[in-house]
C-alpha cells in the first residue's frame, strides 16, 4: 500500500533541483519513496529574472507492513 505526500519547495537553481531538494528532505523522515510528481511549476521574478524555482509535487511512499 502506497501513501501519498504533498510538498512544496524552492531553488535558486532549477526546478529540477527543487524537486530533488523535495526528495532529500522527505526522505529525512519517510522512507520507502516511490515516486514524485509534479503538480505545478512556479517561478519568482525580480529585475526581469527568475530568482526562484518553485514546485508543488506529490511523493509518494510505501506503508510499512504491520
Amino acid at each position: 500500500m502506497l501513501k501519498v505526500i504533498e510538498v512544496l519547495a524552492e531553488s535558486e537553481k532549477s526546478w529540477e533541483d527543487a524537486a530533488s531538494q523535495a526528495v532529500a528532505r522527505a526522505s529525512k523522515s519517510v522512507h520507502g519513496i516511490k515516486s514524485m510528481y509534479i503538480k505545478e511549476m512556479e517561478a519568482k521574478v525580480d529585475n526581469n529574472k527568475i530568482t526562484q524555482y518553485r514546485i508543488n509535487g506529490m511523493i509518494s511512499f510505501v506503508l510499512d507492513k504491520k
